[in-house]
């Protein structure tokens, strides 16, 4: 009897090591509660926990930069696709070829396999109406609208050195200048008079205009769609003189603690139940396996500027610095 007790505990207690092992650790640059409703759907799908941190993409390089002697996660889900070639360019992001990565167009894939597309979300003005009503405010259509002097001290958007978001938009209106990064940093001298406040978070200008907190608020589409949808009394409009956009994509990231269950819940994410979560988040998903949410708006009808996505990344840091010392050093805590 002691024998078959002894041995009974020898095997839960095995048991419970093997379960406790069934993790994986992950950052993420998803909206909260995208993120949980996806990592739970994984968890209930295959018994794994998703121990997750949400950072801005910007928080997010830095943070492995300074884990990379010791990381702490193994996969990054959501970001810029700029800051996923950075992390490949950094060495901190490894080549993973997925089983599932054919469903994505080649063209927002890796050629080297170090990260995948998951959607695409272009860059939007969105306006409180109650508060330009109260202001006389007209709804900004343009970035040359944004820097007339009644939207000074009216505008809030992200900072560059945290968000992708930010610097999607730094990118964005060098293309509109037809790559004259002079003139765009004319510009940017001019819109810093319209900015009320630079933030940490892309998303988090336009939950302050959502909630009447600042007139207008430059960010990406889905983000402002979804507040909307959720009640916010507020009206969006894609720049006519040309927007950018972001390719939300997705890294395993080098020597994590959980390479095996990382590259199961990146497969996971490029198939049909994960893409329909993420489809629900007003996003423009770029699997064939997703079924797209109706936003009323489509990327045919967006006067789109010609991204480069590699020389983003390759530059980023000239430009940032170039930001940093002509424009606006830090973001507001």
């Amino acid at each position: 009897m002691k024998k078959f007790s002894f041995a009974l505990v020898i095997v839960m207690l095995f048991s419970s090591m093997a379960a406790a092992a069934e993790v994986v650790k992950a950052y993420t640059t998803m909206e909260e509660p995208l993120a949980k409703a996806l990592f739970d759907a994984f968890e209930a799908d295959t018994g794994i926990k998703v121990e997750w941190v949400r950072l801005s993409g910007g928080e997010a390089i830095a943070r492995l930069e300074a884990e990379r002697a010791n990381p702490q996660a193994s996969i990054w889900v959501g970001g810029v696709g700029t800051q996923h070639i950075e992390a490949k360019l950094r060495g901190l992001s490894t080549p993973y070829r997925s089983r599932v990565a054919n469903s994505i167009p080649e063209r927002y894939r890796d050629p080297e396999n170090y990260w995948t597309g998951l959607y695409v979300g272009p860059i939007a003005f969105c306006m409180n109406t109650e508060r330009a009503a109260e202001l006389k405010l007209d709804m900004p259509k343009s970035w040359a609208d944004l820097i007339k002097p009644e939207y000074a001290k009216k505008v809030r958007v992200a900072h560059p050195s945290t968000s992708g978001t930010a610097y999607n938009m730094i990118t964005t209106v060098i293309r509109i200048n037809g790559g004259d990064e002079d003139k765009a940093f004319e510009y940017f001298k001019e819109l810093s008079k319209s900015v009320e406040q630079f933030t940490r978070s892309g998303s988090a200008p336009g939950k302050s205009c959502a909630l009447g907190e600042i007139p207008v608020a430059i960010g990406y589409l889905h983000d402002q769609i979804k507040l909307q949808r959720e009640g916010a009394k507020i009206q969006i409009v894609i720049p006519e003189d040309g927007t950018g956009f972001e390719t939300a994509s997705m890294s395993i990231l080098k020597d994590g603690p959980d390479p095996l269950n990382a590259k199961k819940l990146y497969d996971w994410v490029l198939g049909q139940k994960a893409m329909d979560i993420i489809a629900k988040w007003y996003v423009i998903p770029l699997s064939n396996k997703a079924t797209p949410t109706e936003t009323g708006f489509s990327l045919e009808k967006m006067n789109l500027v010609n991204q480069d996505d590699q020389w983003d990344a390759s530059n980023k840091e000239r430009l940032l610095e170039r930001w940093n010392k002509e424009i606006s050093t830090a973001p507001e805590k």
